[in-house]
């Protein structure tokens, strides 16, 4: 095997996006916790204005979305499209200012929120020069990506970087043209476009946040960390490729499902819907791709629990990839629309698929990026995949049930035509729901924070940046 020395690859920018992943997954998930324990006891942060629910909800959203999950994403590509491309990430100075600038969106965020400052879209809420600062970050990620691939030394393009390129191109698009707005002053705005337009935009945009930010590039961490890990060829190439044209022409049209029983127009509902019927098929396609990458070597999940949040966090996107089209057809939305169904169900996804898959994956990579064979503990590791499975369990069956009691409560009604139960008292009934939900986030975020000790202490362990290591074979598969 050709030994290349490390210093063929720019792995410093991979380091700091890695190591940041982790802090602010530390960081968004803890909010997350604050939340969800306001939830159960509204005064648990005193009434302050700036602690207050609706200020810390949009913090928590867009800390594990776009700093945890942001900062992953933008890290593994980068690693991933000069391993596979056998060459220097392109404009070495441009993917510093990606993650510098990236981190300035996140603080800006993280201060602009408490005290207030909203557009009020979901996923979007950042006031515009926040959002033109994310559009000049994400150009340049796109430049600095993109030209990686322009100049690779294989031939071919790895199906993990046509995953990458989907999610980097789609991103940019959503997020220019659901931000578009009218400044009226330096942190206020208003929408370019009104009424249900504005619904309709934001949800091809929300909905789109979820295929391409939190489900297209994480696939691309799929099949290249997973792979790898097992040291097998991806199942199906071919399947892949299919996996990959299905998904992302499938998914830009799911949108509407969020708006069922709105002044949508009808028609409009059920493209969503049939869309989002359709999505079952690519989506189980990848993750079967996915699993079966293990046919043959199933006994390494015993020993390997870096293998196993790998093949869980798969496990996860297929039930989440299933129930997703179940509650978009009109009469299961009747019921579970409004409710913490949905709640549950965003939380499998993201909690389940992208927690998992990312801290998987961060776990094969910064060993390596830091000169080691492996994580400073893997007892730890251990501990982690199981205090989080525990987690994420208890958080989604809470709110499953929750969501399904308070749909049922909602619309029982007596003979009479009045209904059977007033909303405070389907918020009574919630209330232990509620606690277990939080007591399951407590659980994951301190299986974060042992992962934020053990990449600590593994960091503390590091070898010098120039020694030789191995090239790593190219990740083939058969068809």
């Amino acid at each position: 095997m050709t030994l290349i020395k490390e210093n063929t690859y720019n792995y410093r920018v991979v380091r700091q996006f890695s190591v940041m992943a982790v802090v602010w997954g530390v960081v968004g998930m803890l909010v997350g916790v604050l939340i969800a324990s306001q939830l159960a006891w509204p005064e648990f942060l005193g009434g302050i204005p700036w602690l207050s629910y609706g200020r810390l909800r949009p913090l928590h959203t867009n800390a594990v979305i776009f700093a945890f999950g942001g900062c992953a994403l933008m890290g593994t590509s980068y690693y991933v499209v000069q391993r596979t491309s056998n060459v220097r990430l392109f404009a070495g100075w441009l993917a510093e200012f990606t993650f510098w600038g990236w981190q300035l969106v996140i603080l800006a965020a993280a201060i602009s929120l408490p005290l207030g400052y909203t557009q009020g879209k979901e996923y979007a809420e950042l006031e515009w020069p926040i959002d033109i600062l994310i559009a000049l970050v994400w150009v340049a990620y796109a430049v600095v990506f993109f030209g990686t691939l322009a100049k690779r030394k294989v031939e071919h393009i790895y199906v993990a970087n046509w995953f990458y390129g989907a999610f980097i191109v789609a991103v940019a698009v959503l997020h220019i043209v659901n931000s578009a707005a009218i400044p009226v002053s330096f942190m206020k705005s208003y929408s370019a476009y009104a009424g249900v337009q504005d619904a309709m935009v934001q949800w091809w945009y929300g909905h789109n946040a979820v295929g391409f930010f939190l489900t297209a590039g994480f696939l691309g961490m799929m099949y290249y960390f997973i792979p790898k890990q097992i040291e097998r060829p991806v199942y199906s190439y071919r399947l892949s490729i299919v996996h990959f044209w299905a998904l992302i022409f499938t998914y830009m049209w799911a949108g509407p499902h969020h708006l069922h029983y709105t002044a949508l127009p009808d028609w409009a509902q059920s493209i969503g819907m049939v869309f989002s019927l359709i999505l079952l098929a690519p989506s189980w396609g990848g993750m079967v791709n996915g699993i079966m990458t293990l046919s043959g070597a199933w006994s390494k999940l015993r020993s390997d629990p870096i293998l196993r949040f790998l093949i869980v966090s798969l496990s996860f996107y297929g039930m989440s990839t299933f129930e997703g089209p179940m509650m978009a057809i009109k009469t299961v939305n009747a019921l579970s629309h409004y409710t913490d169904w949905t709640v549950g169900h965003v939380h499998s996804g993201a909690l389940g698929w992208v927690g998992f898959i990312t801290m998987g994956s961060l776990y094969y990579l910064i060993p390596r990026l830091f000169g080691l064979t492996q994580m400073y503990s893997k007892r730890l590791i251990e501990i982690h995949f199981w205090i989080a499975t525990i987690g994420v369990v208890l958080y989604i069956a809470s709110m499953w049930i929750a969501g399904v009691m308070q749909g049922l409560m909602w619309r029982a009604v007596n003979e009479d035509g009045t209904l059977t139960y007033t909303f405070i008292e389907s918020v009574k009934a919630t209330f232990p729901y509620y606690v277990i939900r939080m007591v399951g986030g407590l659980m994951y975020l301190s299986g974060m924070i042992i992962m934020a000790y053990n990449v600590a202490k593994t960091i503390m362990a590091a070898k010098p940046v120039n020694n030789a290591i191995p090239a790593l074979p190219h990740v083939s598969a058969h068809a």
